[in-house]
């Protein structure tokens, strides 16, 4: 276990405001100048953050940006004022301020809603994916400040629904505090990947987000598929019910920028893909799902769904099952493909010892996707350099081409 010095020494401090300046709130076209140009004159990296509306929004857009560099204060940005109609917001005018490396914990999840800004990195550091790397078991940003810098954040608004204005005073204290901390945990990261030697996996790791910083969202395919409780659907037809109800929820949840669960709950569109045989209007308002308040009001919408699924001709009836782009799910391989269950077996087998070795959690050395690809259809000839092909094809960075090619081709 990685330890920060004396961590035993003494209580965490809690913060529960932050110690830097934190300036007024970012809502006009003067402050934000005054916030890149006061950026533009800091130095070092700028720790950045965002707050979303998950679970309240339909969108992932931000709500609220944090910035923090040395030399300046904390600068809190609201990007709702700089929208213009239905077009997000254009913050490109803070990117000289933000040329150095950027910090982040999680990037992953915030660098979508800023990319959506015009906000994109050249450079950056994730203390997240830097504390995975270094084996910590919790990497939360409150867990790692207070292990490494004795510091424990008041964490009282992380569900807050950051789409209410006007923002609460004590909200943006605590949106503050996400970035207070982030250069100096930085640094103690930083130190330990090198004392490690995980220095360079942490800079491809950082350099590969960077580079698909920008990426679109991939679209999953038939997302309706992943409402709760469809696995107990056992026909066709009531999953077409689901397909109706749920599309006809997601239209609604855009149009009206909320929560597609604050329309309609998953467990009342199972609940109709499982109980209705007709599209009646009593009968649906005996669903405990259909009876909030919120639910009634597109009851029509809810009805035209159903009819609309129980009539579609058989030929229009989605599949029980998805077909995917890759192999079968593992559970099935024992029985009808014992060969390749085998490889699979052997090469999990050594991913989960080297990554008990390197203390690298094995999503991180190589994402499960991958390893069941390979296993399944391995390259032909079996050797290190077409595994490590393989691997590269499948964004497997070098330093995790360099630890498993080798391997994992004399396992196969």
């Amino acid at each position: 276990m990685n330890q920060p010095p004396d961590a035993e020494a003494s209580a965490p401090r809690l913060l529960t405001r932050p110690d830097g300046e934190v300036a007024d709130l970012v809502t006009t076209t003067e402050a934000l100048a005054e916030c890149a140009q006061a950026l533009s004159d800091g130095s070092g990296p700028v720790g950045v953050d965002a707050e979303r509306a998950h679970g309240f929004r339909y969108s992932s857009r931000a709500y609220l940006i944090q910035l923090r560099r040395h030399g300046a204060p904390t600068f809190l940005i609201d990007p709702i004022p700089f929208r213009d109609g239905e077009a997000e917001a254009d913050l490109t005018g803070l990117l000289p301020g933000l040329a150095e490396e950027w910090i982040l914990h999680a990037a992953s999840q915030d660098l979508p809603c800023l990319t959506e800004v015009g906000l994109v990195p050249t450079a950056l550091f994730d203390t997240e994916l830097a504390g995975r790397l270094l084996g910590y078991p919790r990497v939360s940003l409150g867990t790692l400040t207070e292990e490494l810098l004795g510091i424990q954040l008041l964490k009282e608004h992380s569900a807050a629904d950051w789409s209410t204005r006007p923002l609460p005073p004590d909200w943006l204290a605590y949106a503050a505090l996400d970035v207070e901390l982030l250069d100096e945990l930085r640094a103690v990261l930083a130190e330990q990947l090198e004392a490690a030697g995980k220095a360079e996996w942490a800079r491809q790791e950082f350099a590969y987000l960077v580079e698909h910083a920008q990426d679109p969202a991939r679209e999953r395919t038939d997302p309706w598929r992943r409402t709760s409780g469809v696995h107990q659907l056992r026909s066709p037809r009531a999953l077409n019910v689901v397909r109706e109800l749920w599309t006809a929820r997601d239209e609604i949840a855009r149009r009206l920028d909320k929560a597609p669960g604050k329309i309609l709950a998953d467990r009342a569109i199972s609940e109709a893909a499982l109980e209705l045989r007709s599209a009646d209007r009593k009968a649906l308002r005996s669903l405990s799902g259909f009876q909030r308040r919120q639910a009634r009001r597109y009851e029509s919408n809810w009805l035209a769904a159903i009819e609309t699924a129980l009539a579609a001709p058989d030929t229009e009836l989605p599949r029980m099952h998805l077909r995917g782009d890759g192999p079968p799910q593992p559970r099935s391989w024992a029985r009808r493909h014992p060969e390749a269950a085998a490889r699979l077996d052997r090469c999990k087998a050594h991913v989960q010892q080297l990554s008990d070795d390197l203390r690298v959690p094995t999503e991180n050395l190589l994402t499960p996707d991958t390893l069941r690809r390979l296993a399944w259809q391995p390259p032909d000839p079996v050797d290190e350099d077409s595994v490590a092909t393989f691997l590269a094809d499948h964004d497997a960075r070098p330093w995790q081409r360099d630890l498993l090619a080798a391997p994992l081709a004399r396992l196969l």
